[in-house]
């Protein structure tokens, strides 16, 4: 009961992650527009994204439109697109794999493949944190270095956005429900399915020589007249002495 426990808390967490994966690959709030002037009030708000690109009036108006060309894009921009649908399709994989092994569902139940199920879920949930991982990690070092660089107009820098902070709390549980998984397979693995426990005996067999009991020890029959070694000169067919007879 606790290992099943274990396991729907490992594929809900990972089900989360994956979630807000999804959430901070559609927004467009990666990028949004750094206020370098003392003035505070100002008519608009850029904000880009991994699809789009926003504008925010100060009449409370959004205008988005989405990039027309791929092959336009930078490609920083391309990866990062292409490392979160895969973070995506990876999640999507790994929920029905770990489905297909937790305790709790009937599809192979008591059979050994429950376990490898599991574990390829857990291993998939932890492909599509990293995957996940490595793309916010990546654009906070661009925005970063762009923020600092002298040689960049203040209109054109651009500060972390909302979506890359979803991004990271979406790997760390993506992570941590993939290590949970592979964690309760692994503790599974050593316990052996209920049909071959019932079918090991309750008590040991019996000695075999309390059923059987040992052969009496073989002696050789006593001769019939004396005890004295034959001679060589003494007549015997089959075994038999002849004087034994006379």
């Amino acid at each position: 009961m606790a290992s099943m426990v274990v396991q729907l808390l490992g594929f809900f967490l990972g089900l989360l992650g994956f979630a807000g994966t999804v959430v901070a690959t559609l927004l467009p709030h990666w990028r949004r527009t750094a206020y370098m002037s003392s003035n505070i009030t100002t008519a608009n708000a850029y904000m880009k994204g991994l699809w789009m690109e926003c504008v925010w009036h100060s009449t409370g108006i959004y205008q988005c439109e989405l990039y027309r060309s791929l092959l336009a894009l930078p490609r920083d921009l391309q990866a990062a697109r292409a490392l979160m649908v895969l973070s995506c399709v990876t999640s999507v994989l790994a929920s029905l794999l770990s489905v297909l092994g937790m305790k709790c569902t009937r599809f192979a139940r008591d059979s050994l493949i429950k376990s490898p199920l599991l574990l390829s879920g857990g291993v998939c949930f932890l492909c599509a944190g990293l995957l996940c991982l490595t793309t916010v990690s990546w654009t906070t070092n661009d925005v970063i270095m762009d923020f600092y660089d002298p040689f960049l107009p203040s209109g054109l820098r651009y500060e972390i956005g909302l979506a890359v902070y979803l991004g990271y709390a979406s790997a760390c549980l993506s992570l941590t429900g993939g290590l949970v998984l592979c964690w309760s397979s692994s503790g599974g693995r050593s316990q052996r399915p209920r049909h071959m426990q019932r079918n090991q005996p309750l008590s040991p067999p019996p000695a075999f020589n309390s059923i059987y009991p040992p052969a009496p020890l073989y002696n050789p029959p006593e001769a019939l007249k004396d005890n004295h070694a034959p001679s060589l000169c003494s007549l015997s067919s089959s075994g038999y002495r002849l004087y034994n007879y006379v």
